[in-house]
């Protein structure tokens, strides 16, 4: 029988608010698509984000005006040529994953090549941006985690690393300005920040700016992410980043996120593996991915209220391989 694709929106709660220097949110929306052959059913999750001008109607949209295409048979490698890199496209993406690994009984991570089947992954766990006072009772609240991720936003940053370095003092520390500081900034707080123990500091100019950081010596190693979408931007980010943050909802799928994920490694660039904030099954098929990478940020289901069942396993912040009922 024809293959049918069915397309829900779905709301979770976060716990308290999430916020990035962009703003803050205490719901995560996602959009699920659904294909079924009438034996088996794959699904995938996506996050509709309105940096990149994405609406939660308007994937909704995109992916039902597939349905027809996918009633007709659609692959993947038709996916990557009607969709571009995005939200929607990840959804539909990861759910003929699913599909294929349960029509199959294949497991996804055989499919996609992977020599050994993926093991459990130590991911960071995010600290939204607050005032130092707050930031600093966070840090001690998860200072048992062996990584912390520090969202940071521009003036006053170096008292809230300070604040949670002294309450946390055995994590490693990331940290993520989301595009919002100046060059001027980074060449203030980057010392500091160096002699705080920071190793990774994600993003600190607008995407766009990259050009800014050609050459630029700084004593922390550079992430991009909101400059990382699809392997068309991979030329952008060589001498200038050293880690590339790649995560579905931006290259638009685990597909293109394997070809990316090789294609930063072969030209030098460390790979971070992150996410948005969401649930167990936008993680899964990440999981996957993140097998080997030198960063994992896989933590959404642990920023929310509740998470959907059955959902990935975490012990404290390792996340277990996803179980089959989940996906792949």
């Amino acid at each position: 029988m024809p293959s049918l694709l069915t397309v829900r929106a779905e709301t979770f709660p976060i716990r308290g608010t999430f916020r990035i220097s962009r703003g803050a949110k205490t719901e995560a929306h996602v959009v699920v698509a659904e294909v079924t052959d009438g034996a088996a059913t794959g699904r995938g999750e996506c996050v509709p984000y309105a940096r990149y001008g994405e609406t939660v109607a308007g994937v909704v949209a995109d992916l039902e005006a597939l349905a027809p295409a996918v009633a007709a048979g659609l692959t993947r490698a038709d996916l990557q040529r009607l969709l571009p890199p995005g939200a929607a496209r990840n959804a539909l993406d990861c759910a003929l994953w699913d599909l294929e690994a349960k029509r199959t009984g294949i497991p996804a991570w055989r499919l996609a090549g992977l020599a050994a089947a993926p093991g459990p992954l130590a991911t960071a766990f995010t600290l939204s941006v607050d005032t130092p006072e707050a930031m600093a009772a966070a840090a001690r609240a998860a200072a048992h985690c062996p990584l912390l991720k520090l969202k940071l936003t521009g003036e006053g940053d170096l008292d809230r690393v300070a604040a949670v370095r002294e309450n946390a003092p055995h994590a490693r520390l990331i940290a993520d300005a989301n595009e919002g500081w100046s060059l001027e900034q980074l060449d203030r707080y980057a010392p500091a920040l160096a002699s705080l123990g920071v190793e990774l500091l994600e993003q600190p100019l607008p995407a766009g700016r990259d050009a800014d950081l050609a050459g630029y010596q700084c004593p922390i190693p550079l992430g991009a992410d909101e400059s990382v979408h699809g392997l068309d931007s991979l030329g952008a980010l060589v001498g200038r980043y050293q880690v590339a943050n790649i995560k579905l909802d931006k290259t638009g799928g685990l597909t293109e996120a394997l070809a990316l994920k090789a294609a930063c490694e072969a030209a030098g660039l460390r790979v971070m593996v992150g996410c948005m904030v969401a649930t167990s099954l936008s993680m899964a098929p990440a999981h996957l991915l993140a097998q080997g990478a030198a960063f994992v940020d896989l933590d959404g289901p642990l920023l929310l209220a509740r998470d959907r069942m059955p959902g990935l396993r975490y012990e404290g912040a390792t996340a277990d391989p996803p179980s089959p009922v989940l996906w792949g």
